[in-house]
C-alpha cells in the first residue's frame, strides 16, 4: 500500500518533534549515530476501560519507513532554525549526514488484527539509535491513533452481535487524514463498511450511504421526499424515517417501498437516528413485518460514545444493521499507547524517583507478547513472545556488529517450517508448564525457534505489506 506520499509530498523526514532531531544531532557529534538500540511501542493500560486493544497503523508505518529520508527543502528549513543565541541551530555537516541517511533497521510488528494487551510491544525497531529515534513519533502517531479506533471499533462491533456495523466519522474526525485513518481502522477493526468515499478508493473498504434530514426538509413533505429519492436512486432506498415523527415515516416508507415492488425493485429498509432507539426498532419491525417486508432492514445510528445499548443491539430479528458515526473516529478519554527504550542493545530501565509515577517505569527487560496473565499460560506466552522477536544471525554482506536488515528479506509466502516450529515450541511451553518444569525458553538450544522463517500472523516483512 501507498498511501501517505501522494496525499501528502514525497519526504516525510521532518513527520517528527524538534528534540528527536536535537537528539540524533547530539548521537552523530558524539560518534553514537550508529549505536545499536531497540525501541519498543507499548501502552500501559487498555483503552477505554476495556480488556484488550486491536493492533493497527502497521500499513501507514511501513509506507512511512519505506519512504524515509530528507530531501533538500528539509534540511533547508532545518538550516534556517536557530538556537538561544541566533546561531544555526543545526550544524550543516550533520545536514548533510542526514541527506545519505535511510531508515536501516530491523522493523518487527504485531499483525494489524491482533488483539493485544497493555504493557506488551507493538511495534519493535532495533538499529543504529539515530534512525530509531528520528521514526520514533511518526510510529507512535500512526499505530496509537488507528490501534485507538481498531480497538473503538471492536468494541462496538462486538455489542452488536453480528449485526454489521458502518463507520461514518469523517465528519467529526481530526482532520483529514484523521478521516482517512480512522475509517481504516475501524474496517480492521471489524466494521462492514464506511461512508468515507475516499477511504473507500484508497483502502477498497466497501462504501454506503442514504440521504440525511437535509433531504427531507428540501422537499414539501416527508412522503414527496421519500418518493424522488426512490426515482432518482431505486437501487439504493434507505429511508430515513425520524425527521417529524419516526413511526409515521415508517408509514410513508412502506408506501414508497410498495411503489418499488409494483417497478420491481425493493426497498433496502430504514434508518432511526433519534429517540428510544430499542422501542422504536421494535415498533417499526412490526409495521414493515405486517406491511409485508420481513426482509427489510433497520439501519440505528446515533451520537453516543458509548457501546450501544444491549437492549438495541440484542434485537436480532428487529435490527440488522448499526451505523456509528462519530465515536470510531472521536476517541476521548482512552488510553495512548506509549514507548520503552533500550540503548546500545542493553535494558535500560527508566529511573524513578520520589515524584516520579510508577505507572511511567521502563522496565530493565525485553518486553514480550503476552496473551494471558495467568501463571500457566504466561510462562508458554513469553516462550512464544521469544519465538516472535527471535533474534537471526546476521546477513552475508553486512557489517559485523550490525543487525541485518530483515524487513527487506524476501517474503517467503510458504512458511510450513516456521509454522511447524512455532507450534512445537508452542506446545513445549504449555507440556513444561504443566509438568511444572522449568522455563521452556531452555528449547531454543535444541532448535526449537523459527530461525528460518516468521510465527504465523506476525508482519515482520515490507513485501508482505506493500
Amino acid at each position: 500500500m501507498r498511501r501517505l506520499n501522494p496525499i501528502y509530498r514525497t519526504s516525510l523526514g521532518l513527520l517528527t518533534d524538534l528534540y528527536q532531531l536535537t537528539m540524533a544531532a547530539g548521537y552523530w557529534k558524539t560518534g553514537r549515530a550508529d549505536w545499536e538500540a531497540v525501541f519498543h511501542l507499548s501502552f500501559r493500560e487498555n483503552p477505554f476501560g476495556g480488556g484488550f486493544a486491536i493492533a493497527c497503523g502497521l500499513a501507514a508505518a511501513v509506507d512511512f519507513l519505506q519512504a524515509f529520508s530528507f530531501d533538500a527543502e528539509d534540511r533547508a528549513y532545518l538550516a534556517e532554525q536557530r538556537g538561544a543565541d541566533g546561531a544555526a541551530l543545526f550544524d550543516p555537516r550533520f545536514l548533510d549526514h542526514l541527506a545519505g541517511r535511510r531508515f536501516r533497521c530491523d522493523l518487527d510488528a504485531v499483525e494489524e488484527g491482533t488483539v493485544v494487551f497493555a504493557n506488551e510491544p507493538l511495534v519493535r525497531v532495533r538499529g543504529p539509535i539515530l534512525e530509531c529515534q528520528l521514526v520514533e513519533t511518526a510510529l507512535l502517531t500512526m499505530v496509537n491513533f488507528e490501534t485507538l479506533i481498531a480497538t473503538k471499533a471492536a468494541r462496538v462491533v462486538s455489542a452488536a452481535s453480528g449485526d454489521p456495523v458502518i463507520e461514518f466519522g469523517l465528519r467529526r474526525a481530526q482532520g483529514i487524514d484523521g478521516g482517512l485513518s480512522a475509517s481504516r481502522a475501524a474496517f480492521v477493526g471489524g466494521c462492514a463498511g464506511t461512508s468515507n468515499t475516499l477511504a473507500g478508493r484508497l483502502f477498497g473498504i466497501p462504501v454506503g450511504g442514504t440521504h440525511a434530514h437535509s433531504w427531507i426538509m428540501c422537499f414539501h413533505d416527508e412522503l414527496e421526499a421519500m418518493r424522488a429519492y426512490a426515482e432518482a436512486l431505486p437501487n439504493n432506498c434507505i429511508f430515513l424515517v425520524d425527521t417529524y415523527d419516526t413511526l409515521a415515516g415508517v408509514h410513508n416508507a412502506v408506501r414508497v417501498g410498495r411503489l418499488l415492488r409494483e417497478r420491481g425493485r425493493e426497498m433496502i429498509g430504514i434508518r432511526l437516528d433519534s429517540g428510544d432507539l430499542a422501542a422504536l426498532s421494535a415498533a417499526a419491525r412490526r409495521i414493515l413485518d405486517e406491511a409485508g417486508f420481513p426482509d427489510a432492514k433497520i439501519v440505528a445510528s446515533n451520537r453516543s460514545r458509548r457501546i450501544p445499548d444491549r437492549g438495541l443491539e440484542g434485537r436480532r430479528g428487529e435490527d440488522r444493521c448499526l451505523g456509528r458515526w462519530h465515536s470510531a473516529g472521536d476517541c476521548l478519554r482512552s488510553a495512548s499507547p506509549g514507548r520503552g527504550l533500550q540503548a546500545g542493545g542493553h535494558p535500560a530501565a527508566r529511573r524513578r524517583g520520589k515524584t516520579a509515577s510508577s505507572s511511567r517505569t521502563t522496565p530493565p527487560r525485553r518486553p514480550r507478547p503476552a496473551s494471558s496473565r495467568s501463571a500457566a499460560t504466561r510462562i508458554a506466552a513469553e516462550a512464544i513472545g521469544d519465538c516472535l522477536f527471535d533474534e537471526r544471525p546476521p546477513v552475508a554482506g553486512h557489517a559485523p556488529g550490525r543487525r541485518s536488515p530483515r524487513w527487506l528479506a524476501p517474503c517467503n509466502s510458504r512458511r510450513p517450517a516456521a509454522t511447524t516450529s512455532w507450534c512445537r515450541c508452542f506446545a513445549a511451553a504449555v507440556a513444561a508448564t504443566r509438568r511444572r518444569r522449568r522455563r521452556p525458553r531452555a528449547a531454543a538450544a535444541t532448535g526449537d525457534h523459527p530461525r528460518d522463517g516468521s510465527p504465523p500472523g506476525f508482519a515482520r516483512r515490507l513485501p508482505r505489506l506493500a
